[in-house]
């Protein structure tokens, strides 16, 4: 049975990108990580409102390397509360969806 395809979201400085795009993508942890540059955030925290400009990693996995993934990009988050959003994926090419799988075995 295939597994589920996900999208996670999360948001992190321009510098840091990079590094956790490569580590998730070579630890098999996600078959790719599309980095969205200069995304405006506008949060709260800690009582007051924020604004960053901020990386979007768009990061596409399973939902057997879920968890091994959202650890793996916590340990190399700098925030204190990183953004980690999953969405499953309800449809899509299938031969990609397939190369999705694919790349995220050992």
């Amino acid at each position: 049975m295939p597994q589920e395809a996900l999208i996670v979201f999360s948001t992190c400085p321009r510098a840091d990108a990079p590094g956790i795009a490569n580590a998730l993508v070579n630890g098999r942890l996600a078959a790719c990580v599309n980095l969205v540059d200069a995304v405006q955030s506008v949060y709260r925290w800690r009582g007051q409102v924020e604004t960053a400009t901020e990386t979007l990693l768009i990061i596409k996995t399973t939902t057997d390397h879920y968890d091994e993934m959202e650890r793996r990009l916590r340990a190399l988050h700098p925030y204190e509360v990183p953004e980690i959003v999953a969405v499953p994926i309800a449809g899509g090419y299938p031969p990609y969806l397939q190369w999705l799988e694919d790349t995220t075995r050992p």
